[in-house]
């Protein structure tokens, strides 16, 4: 085997593979890579149950090696690691963009981070610092502070800032920018098809701005740029990678590759292929595990690296940068860790923030109880979430409503769920609501066409219907009362059910 016969080598090429793993406790196999020089590991929802557990676990990783960095990708909001089975206390960035109160952002980031930093995480993938300017886009959406460069920018700052005044390392994504996509990267190779112009002013200015606010590391995005490079996608280009955000912008920190098992790379060059490039590229980190978390992965990557150093296609000194780019950073991280404040929560502050995003919107052409007067019938129109947000986790209004009003009945109804209007109506709206005032829930309608196809039926019968949005906004508001909650997180739910009930 080519590591077993160059163990220096192998120690280099195991220090910059992040892998994530399956179980609550660390795998002999883990502990064991650890030991070998492994630098990184990630977290993920599986890993967690309680904060007490994902702290031992973490100690147990450490007991391997106390510099190790422990990552996890917390952007609160829809995609939460640490509360992936009960739903994020904190809103997301579309909420925080909403309220756009800098200072509230910097709060409850850095809440968030002391979250972190009391569970033994170092370093979070967060936040995403892309510019959401194609509505459609399909992966980021509210995960975005907004569709405004300035906005997106001032609030990543501010995120960064107050995540890492609490000991936990930021890191600024999707680079050079996911924003103003139409292809998951999950599945396909997405394109940003502006001018190298549009980019500078649009999808750049919120690194930059990363950068001045002191973050450390810089996540790559699987998307084709033809502007920079028409033919490697981000994580792979050194025209991107070097001559853009090193050479050009100035970023000297640690560059890590988004998930490298994902299909935008990994279709086409496989895993292992893809993380050969991606180093050759210039990335320092590689990250895996989100979908390939056996040993197998680790031992195939690790095995890789060390045969393209001995064939040339990744120089040594290439790998020893990087390797050194990793150590560096553990350095710092665990230094930032050790010098922050011990104790910085604020009580209920992800609650407040997701107060103030919610927004109330009152068609003057139609009536409805508001707040609800009577015990409520809820429909929520459920849409298949892309990977980044765990399918799982709990969202929605009924059940915050239904423990305001004990007598809340609800369905929730997905695509594949549908036999057209008339079952629909049966089922969601004509008899179980008769006689009941009629709330209805979506998720990104604009973007789920028979999402909002659905939704217009159910409002043409029940004009008197409140509709709720807790994803992305769309141009239309219907309903008799439309509220937006800009984000489907658990605190998302409570802030609109209280407003339901006139207790917000």
């Amino acid at each position: 085997m080519a590591d077993s016969s160059h163990p220096g080598l192998m120690r280099l090429a195991n220090s910059v593979l992040q892998p994530g793993f399956v179980g609550t406790s660390a795998p002999t196999w883990l502990l064991r890579r650890i030991g070998e020089g492994l630098g990184s590991v990630v977290l993920f929802g599986r890993n967690i149950e309680t904060p007490e557990q994902v702290a031992a676990l973490t100690a147990q990783l450490r007991a391997e090696n106390p510099g190790l960095i422990v990552a996890i990708d917390e952007e609160a909001g829809d995609v939460t690691r640490l509360e992936a089975r009960n739903g994020s206390s904190w809103p997301g960035n579309l909420a925080l963009g909403a309220v756009d109160d800098i200072d509230l952002t910097e709060q409850v980031a850095r809440d968030i981070g002391h979250a972190l930093r009391e569970a033994g995480v170092t370093l979070n993938y967060a936040p995403s610092a892309d510019v959401n300017s194609n509505p459609m886009n399909p992966v980021i959406g509210v995960r975005s502070f907004g569709p405004r460069t300035e906005v997106v920018s001032r609030h990543t700052a501010a995120w960064i800032r107050g995540l890492q005044s609490a000991g936990v390392a930021a890191c600024a994504k999707h680079f050079p920018g996911h924003g103003d996509t139409n292809v998951d990267s999950h599945h396909g190779l997405p394109q940003a098809r502006a001018d190298a112009s549009a980019i500078a002013r649009t999808a750049l200015p919120p690194f930059i701005a990363a950068m001045d606010a002191g973050v450390r590391t810089v996540m790559t995005a699987h998307m084709l740029t033809p502007a920079y490079d028409g033919e490697l996608p981000a994580t792979l280009s050194q025209k991107i990678i070097n001559d853009l955000l090193r050479d050009e912008l100035g970023f000297t920190g640690l560059v890590v590759t988004d998930g490298i098992e994902m299909g935008a790379v990994s279709d086409r060059y496989g895993i292992a292929g893809a993380t050969v490039k991606a180093l050759a590229g210039g990335c320092d980190a590689v990250c895996v595990g989100g979908e390939s978390a056996e040993e197998s992965t680790t031992v195939e990557l690790t095995e890789a690296i060390v045969r393209a150093v001995l064939d040339g296609t990744v120089p040594e000194e290439r790998l020893a940068e990087a390797a050194s780019r990793v150590q560096e950073f553990a350095d710092w991280s665990g230094k930032l860790a050790r010098d922050a404040a011990p104790d910085g929560r604020s009580a209920d502050i992800g609650l407040v923030a997701a107060r103030r995003a919610v927004t109330v919107h009152r068609n003057g052409d139609a009536s409805a109880e508001f707040p609800l007067v009577a015990d409520a019938h809820v429909v929520e129109l459920s849409p298949v979430t892309n990977l980044a947000i765990d399918g799982s986790t709990p969202w929605g209004v009924a059940g915050p409503l239904r423990a305001l009003r004990p007598g809340t009945t609800s369905v929730r109804i997905g695509e594949s769920e549908l036999r057209g209007e008339r079952d629909l109506l049966d089922r969601a709206a004509l008899a179980p609501a008769a006689g009941r005032p009629l709330v209805v829930v979506v998720r990104d309608a604009s973007r789920n066409r028979w999402m909002s196809q659905a939704l217009a039926g159910l409002v043409r019968h029940r004009p008197d219907a409140l509709v709720v949005e807790m994803g992305v906004p769309g141009g239309e508001r219907p309903g008799a009362v439309h509220m937006t909650t800009h984000g489907a997180t658990r605190v998302s739910g409570i802030a609109a059910a209280e407003l339901l009930v006139g207790a917000g």
